[in-house]
């Protein structure tokens, strides 16, 4: 089955009405090429942190930029539902969890009768954790388009995180972000910055590593002192980029047919099949002396 998907990547603010209305622009114009599934952004529903690092929000140091705290069943993710109707989409917000107080940087997949999935975030940068508590899971799930895993941001830095999602079958994953620019050293151009060109790589890697369609969105534009780099795109299970928006605003809309890419590509080498669990052991340790080292070298 052919069907057209579509990467976000657009500038969401703490203005959750307009958050709304671009919300509806970008799905009307999804609607427009036929498209039904889009992915949001990571915090696409209130934005994401105004700062990182060691002056990144908290919420002991301001309430006033930190992102709005919602409920998976709250009147913020049903407003989406309406928007959505007919198209599957994920988006990024952030999750008030039912003790009142936890927050999570969440994703939620769903449309306008029916809520799919939802992930909590696991892997955090650069003080993100002073903001946010982390998630502890990765699962896959079943959608009207086919099997979607979903991740945030720095988690597409870690090869595990998307093999979870492809060993529980996943046949789309979904990377939502706000990534932005280096913060030294900042490329005149973008478009060359070596943020940039991690995000991309990232993307291609970890789309060939699992031979999974890829869809990566992501913020664009600016927001307290980050600056993002948009470049939301999707990826062919062979790494290949079938489109992206580059450092611009809008859809990356590609066609794709998940089975017929699958009984291609997984015919000769298929990775999941290949790999050799049985020396991988160390993959999933909790301490490592080499990686101890070098924690203890940079907190010197």
């Amino acid at each position: 089955m052919t069907i057209k998907v579509a990467s976000v990547s657009a500038n969401f603010t703490r203005d959750l009405e307009q958050n709304y209305a671009l919300i509806a622009q970008l799905l009307d114009d999804a609607r427009a090429e036929g498209v039904s599934f889009v992915a949001f952004p990571e915090a696409a529903i209130g934005g994401y942190l105004s700062s990182l690092g060691n002056h990144g929000d908290t919420l002991q140091t301001t309430s006033r930029s930190l992102p709005p705290a919602i409920r998976l069943d709250g009147p913020e993710i049903r407003r989406v539902q309406e928007l959505a109707g007919d198209i599957v989409l994920t988006i990024g917000f952030c999750e008030l969890a039912d003790d009142g107080s936890t927050r999570y940087n969440a994703a939620v997949c769903l449309d306008g009768s029916t809520i799919y999935g939802s992930y909590r975030k696991v892997h955090q940068p650069l003080g993100e954790n002073m903001s946010y508590s982390a998630g502890d899971s990765y699962r896959a799930f079943d959608t009207p388009v086919g099997r979607v895993g979903m991740q945030i941001c720095y988690d597409k830095a870690f090869p595990e995180a998307a093999r979870m999602l492809a060993l529980d079958g996943a046949e789309i994953v979904v990377s939502m972000s706000a990534w932005p620019a280096a913060r030294t050293a900042t490329a005149d151009n973008l478009q060359e910055d070596r943020w940039t060109y991690r995000f991309n790589q990232f993307d291609i890697a970890r789309a060939l590593d699992n031979q999974v369609f890829w869809m990566a969105s992501n913020q664009s534009g600016t927001f307290g002192s980050l600056r993002y780099v948009g470049n939301a795109k999707v990826v062919d299970p062979g790494g290949n980029i079938l489109a992206t928006t580059l450092l611009g605003t809008g859809l990356a809309i590609a066609e794709i047919d998940v089975d017929a890419t699958f009984r291609t590509m997984r015919a000769g080498m298929f990775h999941l099949r290949d790999r050799c669990p049985h020396v991988y052991g160390p993959v999933a340790a909790v301490s490592a002396p080499h990686v101890d080292r070098w924690r203890e070298l940079a907190h010197a």
